[in-house]
């Protein structure tokens, strides 16, 4: 056990979550660490979520009007007392050592200035295929850059308090790329680790539409930061990933040559698509391990279209970048 023990304030954004936010709530009752103040920061959910909260003694606190993420954090972290912040998702179960590994891990080394988890293999709430798809994505995209990142994961997040005076609030008029605005300052000064030690189960998008539209959006959201000097990191961002996506694009553009200039070109779209294949060829053959043949060819179908989406908004957004100012400079601000 720690020796002197900090208080630790979780800082949960919820938005009607009422589902997941109870199942969230009873894994931070079961932590192995002592010492717990949990605030619930509403944003004016129109469900039973402020209910479920206080029937578990949270403490909770209401946005003025639904903000996003990145506000109610804002507004949860004025509301904190604690020396370490936890910031939460309500749609996040924590495994029982989750805080108490965060804290030993963040009092090893003052340099640290996060600590990010690793979401499970399962999903909290299992909803169908597509989610099942996301939970072995991203949990294989995690495990493989684990240790120092140059981003970070705000849904399961830790951090000194005086940390996160230093660098400022979140940015709360950006409702999807606050993680990389929040981890690329925070990483100027500190050093950011994704560990498995910080364990959770995440109740992710089940529908495929919803997953997409998320994708697309925050790729060509990220555009100006990585126009601006910020190098693609490891995990979703890493180089691989990357051409694995465009190749994915480029197949679908030139599914057309074969019929506009002879059979011969298509060696054209079946060569990017088997190049956007062996991109990811490790995360395919975990997936196959794991769930089976017919999950494993699913996952890859699943995967050709997010990498499609990916792409998508990626050129979109260097669309953008090239013809609107205001798009470039979207990350220039920043909250006092």
């Amino acid at each position: 056990m720690i020796e002197r023990t900090p208080l630790v304030s979780v800082i949960i954004p919820n938005y009607n979550y009422e589902r997941s936010l109870r199942l969230c709530l009873l894994a931070l009752a079961e932590q192995a660490y002592p010492r717990l103040e949990v605030i619930v920061v509403d944003d004016g959910s129109t469900d039973d979520s402020v209910a479920v909260a206080q029937s578990f003694g949270a403490k909770v606190v209401h946005t003025p009007v639904n903000m996003g993420c990145a506000g109610a954090r804002n507004v949860g972290a004025e509301a904190a007392t604690g020396e370490v912040f936890f910031f939460l998702d309500s749609d996040v179960g924590l495994a029982p050592d989750a805080v108490l590994n965060a804290v030993t891990l963040l009092r090893s080394d003052e340099r640290i200035g996060a600590v990010c988890g690793i979401y499970d293999a399962d999903p909290l709430i299992d909803d169908g295929a597509v989610e099942r798809y996301r939970s072995l994505q991203l949990h294989y995209v995690q495990v493989a850059c684990e240790g120092p990142i140059s981003g970070i994961y705000p849904a399961m997040m830790a951090m000194r308090a005086e940390v996160f005076a230093a660098v400022g609030p979140f940015n709360a008029k950006l409702r999807h790329t606050e993680d990389a605005d929040y981890g690329a300052r925070l990483g100027r000064d500190y050093e950011l680790r994704l560990t498995s030690a910080v364990r959770g189960r995440h109740d992710h998008d089940d529908k495929l539409k919803v997953l997409l539209s998320k994708v697309f959006t925050r790729s060509l959201l990220r555009v100006p930061l990585f126009a601006g000097g910020q190098k693609l990191g490891k995990g979703p961002e890493s180089p691989a990933r990357a051409a694995g996506s465009l190749a994915a694009l480029g197949a679908v553009l030139t599914l057309p040559l074969p019929v506009l200039a002879g059979p011969l070109w298509t060696v054209v779209p079946a060569g990017l698509l088997l190049g956007s294949i062996a991109a990811d060829g490790a995360m395919y053959r975990f997936v196959a391990r794991r769930r089976g043949l017919g999950f494993g060819l699913f996952f890859v179908g699943t995967n050709l279209v997010s990498n499609v989406a990916i792409a998508a908004g990626v050129l979109t957004g260097a669309a953008q970048w090239v013809l609107s100012p205001r798009f470039r400079r979207i990350y220039d601000e920043v909250p006092a």
